[in-house]
Parts: C-alpha cells; sequence; structure tokens
C-alpha cells in the first residue's frame, strides 16, 4: 500500500519519532515499542521503503524461549547470529556460537569500516563503532584451533552415540544394556577403547553368559555395535571422547567487565562429520539442562546458544531422539537458556521443535524448483497474519534483510515486519590464524583441558582381568581346574577396583542415573 492510499497518522505512545509513517507501517512499529531492555535488529521496510523511525528489536527477557534464524545459503544468517550474539554480549548475556565454515572468529575482534558498512548504518541510523567482544575458542577433541572439548563416553551415553554411530532402534537399545552392565559392574566408559573393550568381552565365547544375564542383546547385535565402533575410531573420531571432559559450566562465564563471553567452537576441520558436530551440540545442551537450577522467567537469559546446520541434528534420528531433543528444548528454557536454530527452512526443523520457538529472523527463500516453491508456501504458513504479501517479500528480499516476528514482553506474538538488519561492529570474517592461536594459548582454560588423560577405567580393568586369567594354573585335587570367579567378583575383588571405588565414592559399583538422552549426571 502506498502513502497515499494510506495517510500518515499519531504514533502509538513508545514509538518516538515515527510520526508520518504509514498507518500500517505504524501499527507494526508499534509492536516492537518495548518498555524494557531489548537488542536492535534493524528497522522497519515498507513500500519498498527502508523507515529508520521504525526500529525492530527483540526483548531480552524472551531470548529464553528460543528462536529460528532461517534462509537461503548467502542471505545473510551468520551476520544475524553475529549481530544477536554482540548485543547479548553487550547485556552480560554469555553466547554459544558453533561455526561451521570458520567465519565467526571475527566476533572477537573490532570491525572494520568501509562504505558499504557506514551506508547499511546510515539507513538503518546506527552509531557503528568497531567493537571486540570477549571470546574463547573451542574444537572438538582439538581437531582444529581450539581449546579441545571431550566428553566420556559415558556421560555421553547410549542415545547421543547411537546417532553418531548411525545405529538403528533395535541396536541403540542393545547399546543402552551395554551400558546398564558396564555401570553396574563399574567399567568406567572414559574412551572409545573402553568401550570397545566392554563389547569385545561380551562377544567373546566367556562373556556369553553375561550376555543372557543383561537380556535381549544379541551377540549378532553386539557385533554390529562392535564393527560400528572400530569404523569410527578408523575415521579418527577416538579423540573427541576422553578425559578431561569438558565442564559445560564454562559456557556461562562473563568478562571482567561484565560483559558476556561468546564461546565459538570452531568446526572447520570436521565438516565432513556432519552427525558428529550436531549430536555433540546436543550433549552440551543436554550437559547444560542437567546441572542448570530451575529459574523460570528472569530479567535475561543466562546462555543463548546458536545450533547452526541444524537440520543436521534431525536427519535420520529416531522418533525417541527427536522427542528428546524436543522435551530438552521445552524444558532448557526454564532454566534460563535460550536456543536459536540455524537452518535453511523451517521445514528442517521437526513441526513439535519449530513450535517451542518464539522468535523468527527468516531471511531471503529461493523459488527456482517445484520444491523451492513447495517449501516457500510451507514456510509463510509458519508466519502469523501479516500486512505483508509474504511469499513476494521472501523471495524479494536481499542481503542483510529478513523477516521478523518475534514474542512481546508479554508473550504475544509481535506483528511481521520486513526488517533491514543492522550491521555488526565486530569483525565480518575470520581472524587471522595467529591471533586465533594465540588468544587460544592465552586463555585460563587451556591449561585445564589442553592434555588429554588416561586414567585406568574398562579397558586397563579387562586386561588385567584377561592377564590374570591367561597365568591361571588349575586346581590341585580331583583334577579339575577350579571353576572361575564371575567377572562381577573378578573386577570388584581386583586391588585396582578397591583403589578406584575408595576414590570414587558411590559413583562406582552401582548404575549411574541417567537422562532422556541416557547422558550421565556428574557432581561437580
Amino acid at each position: 500500500m502506498s502513502d497515499r492510499e494510506a495517510p500518515p497518522a499519531v504514533a502509538p505512545e513508545g514509538v518516538s519519532g515515527a510520526r508520518g509513517l504509514p498507518r500500517e507501517a505504524l501499527e507494526i512499529a508499534s509492536g516492537y515499542a518495548f518498555a524494557g531492555p531489548a537488542l536492535d535488529l534493524g528497522v522497519l521496510l515498507w513500500d519498498g521503503r527502508c523507515l529508520p523511525d521504525a526500529r525492530i528489536r527483540i526483548p531480552l527477557p524472551v531470548l529464553n524461549r528460543h528462536g529460528l534464524v532461517a534462509g537461503a545459503t548467502g542471505t545473510g544468517k551468520t551476520k544475524t547470529l553475529q549481530l544477536i550474539a554482540e548485543q547479548l554480549s553487550v547485556q552480560g548475556v554469555p553466547v554459544f556460537l558453533a561455526d561451521i565454515k570458520g567465519d565467526v572468529s571475527g566476533i572477537s575482534a573490532p570491525g572494520v569500516s568501509n562504505d558499504k558498512v557506514l551506508a547499511r548504518a546510515q539507513e538503518v541510523h546506527q552509531e557503528w563503532t568497531p567493537t571486540a567482544c570477549p571470546a574463547e575458542f573451542y574444537a572438538l577433541g582439538g581437531m582444529g584451533k581450539g581449546i579441545p572439548v571431550r566428553a566420556t563416553v559415558t556421560s555421553f551415553g547410549p542415545v547421543l552415540l547411537s546417532k553418531v554411530l548411525q545405529l538403528n532402534q533395535t541396536q541403540e537399545q542393545s547399546l543402552g544394556l551395554i551400558f546398564h552392565y558396564a555401570d553396574q559392574k563399574g567399567l568406567e566408559l572414559f574412551d572409545l577403547k573402553d568401550l570397545r573393550a566392554v563389547v569385545t568381552f561380551l562377544t567373546s565365547d566367556e562373556g556369553k553368559t553375561e550376555l543372557k544375564g543383561i537380556g535381549g542383546l544379541s551377540p549378532a547385535t553386539a557385533g554390529v555395535i562392535l564393527r560400528s565402533l572400530t569404523a569410527f575410531e578408523a575415521q579418527g573420531m577416538s579423540s573427541f571422547f576422553g578425559e578431561p571432559e569438558f565442564d559445560t559450566s564454562e559456557l556461562l562465564r562473563t568478562a571482567p567487565d561484565g560483559r558476556g563471553t561468546v564461546s565459538v567452537l570452531e568446526l572447520p576441520e570436521v565438516q565432513d562429520k556432519p552427525q558428529l558436530f550436531s549430536t555433540f551440540l546436543m550433549w552440551m545442551l543436554a550437559d547444560l539442562f542437567h546441572d542448570l537450577p530451575e529459574v523460570g522467567d528472569i530479567d535475561k537469559p543466562k546462555l543463548v546458544f546458536f545450533f547452526d546446520e541444524a537440520h543436521l541434528l534431525f536427519t535420520g534420528a529416531s522418533k525417541a531422539f527427536l522427542e528428546s531433543i524436543t522435551q530438552t528444548v521445552r524444558l532448557i528454557r526454564s532454566k534460563g537458556v535460550g536456543v536459536f536454530f540455524v537452518t535453511q527452512t523451517p521445514k528442517d526443523v521437526p513441526s513439535d521443535v519449530l513450535a517451542q520457538l518464539g522468535n523468527r529472523v527468516q531471511h531471503a527463500l529461493r523459488a527456482f524448483t517445484p520444491d523451492d516453491q513447495k517449501a516457500l508456501k510451507a514456510t509463510v504458513k509458519t508466519f502469523p497474519n501479516s500486512a505483508y504479501d509474504l511469499e513476494e517479500v521472501l523471495t524479494g528480499i536481499g542481503t542483510g534483510e529478513a523477516v521478523v516476528t518475534v514474542l512481546s514482553e508479554k508473550g504475544a506474538p509481535t506483528p511481521v515486519a520486513a526488517t533491514r538488519l543492522r550491521a555488526p561492529q565486530s569483525l565480518m570474517g575470520p581472524v587471522d590464524p595467529a591471533a586465533l592461536d594465540r588468544a587460544v594459548q592465552a586463555s585460563p582454560l587451556y591449561g585445564r583441558y589442553a592434555q588429554a588423560v588416561d586414567r585406568e577405567s574398562a579397558y586397563e580393568k579387562l586386561a588385567v582381568r584377561d592377564a590374570a586369567q591367561a597365568g591361571r594354573a588349575p586346581a590341585k585335587g580331583d583334577g579339575r581346574a577350579k571353576e572361575e570367579p564371575s567377572v562381577v567378583e573378578q573386577v570388584v575383588g581386583s586391588g585396582i577396583f578397591k583403589s578406584l571405588a575408595r576414590s570414587m565414592g558411590t559413583q562406582i559399583g552401582r548404575e549411574i542415573t541417567r537422562s532422556l538422552f541416557g547422558t550421565a549426571r556428574r557432581r561437580r
């Protein structure tokens, strides 16, 4: 609608400087006139014009209500993440970013002024100042530049590990039984060789009795799991599992000046292992969920977690896995954690998960093929009623523009707003590799996590047991060999086990409490 068709209207209270806007635009702008602290996304686009007095914002308290950033490749999703992360950091909220392509590290360096950046800032009335954020850099298992992030196999749990190993539902259930057996017998599963040692024992002639005792696990299925583990290790994936295990509470840190730390997980080295890094991100969320207390609605989130390439998490996922994701996303909000899924189209995210995402930033979509057209129509249906022709807008907006709807301070959806986004104030690109190396090694966390540790666990215990059995002589007397003790008697009776039991306390010799994903609870 043009300005002549929609005469200027009086601005509602809270929309300062917006007098003279078309009535429809004014109604949209009034939906973003929040009284409390909020993040500035950009300004309203209406009838082909940029309206700098109509600011589009997200209230800070609703960022734990989760969100979605979607759009075709090259439309500016990464810059949107950077823009939101910068402002969260300024508000004292820690942020986690997964850096798939290696171009988010620039958030730790001040931006570089150029004509394009200054033109965008002028368009949206932004006071643009080059600003760096306090940042920590991590890498899965130390593959790539960053502080190594590892998880123990027992903490990772059978459900997430089954996703990584691409096991079917029956094999997943069988892996759960193996974890159950190891938990009960005090066989710690710290790394993959520990799990392989337990599975190897259960598939041996000697382990068949134990195998029958845990019920429902066939030797054939155990063999499939063992082969999957061997293939996984052959791909160099063993470095991701082990100790020291990363404490996810590190992600909640703030800088001395009160700004939230931006934790960047560098993933370029594992781009060809998408299920691994997406499932590892889910482990981080599940681990945070275990440890954080219930806080309900708070003034600002404790952490905002950006889950990039989210479609990889859901590809090939079992029904039980999807149900666990849905429940975790639903419940972690009350722990003060917001989760933003980043992907190309909303249809990449299951509807039950999508229903939990209250904040939406939708960049442009392409409609070159029938499948594209179908995805476009499906995306439009996920938005509230709008004054825009969304099919036209979503295929016509440019890079750095998006269609936005968020939750208001009262929890109601705001009007759909086509938005020209602000420019990030940190560097829009990767930092120099040498600077990244220096930042990693200067971190106080580097000494804590850089060096891998290989403590005694299931692999060593079973090796000691096998060595002891190999040297055992037949019993004297009637010529018959003395009946061998069970694996439980052998393990529990060993001096090594008794020593470890004293140091580990109640966590050894009984089953570990596990969560929705089968991940183990840790006591910190």
